[in-house]
């Protein structure tokens, strides 16, 4: 066992510790800018790990995941819970991607005659 395992194992461990309250606090609301891509960075860390053979931090990284997966699903502003939130995420990240191609405004933003879009 190499001891850079046990390192990122402490350090995972220690993030799980810190964003436990933020899962049971009924009152959090993470945006989902910040958990979704947390959520993936762990998950794709927990993979990476595990295929270095470092079983421990590979452990830990899926645990971090785990919690921020928690967080998106039940910790983020808007009226659903669950794993739609993704979805929800995703979809939101291509019209933003479409605006920024088009350089045309929503549907629902209101662009005053005169007024360029921001």
């Amino acid at each position: 066992m190499m001891w850079q395992d046990l390192v990122f194992l402490a350090g995972s461990v220690l993030s799980i510790v810190f964003l436990a309250p933020t899962v049971r606090d009924v009152t959090a609301n993470i945006p989902l800018g910040s958990s979704v891509p947390s959520m993936t960075i762990g998950a794709v860390y927990a993979a990476t790990y595990a295929t270095m053979g470092m079983r421990f931090s590979a452990f830990g990284s899926l645990g971090v995941a785990t919690m921020w997966s928690l967080i998106v699903c039940y910790r983020s502003p808007g009226p659903h819970d669950g794993p739609a939130n993704v979805g929800r995420f995703v979809r939101s990240l291509a019209r933003q991607a479409h605006r920024s191609v088009t350089d045309t405004p929503a549907e629902d933003e209101y662009v005053a005659p005169g007024q360029s879009a921001d």
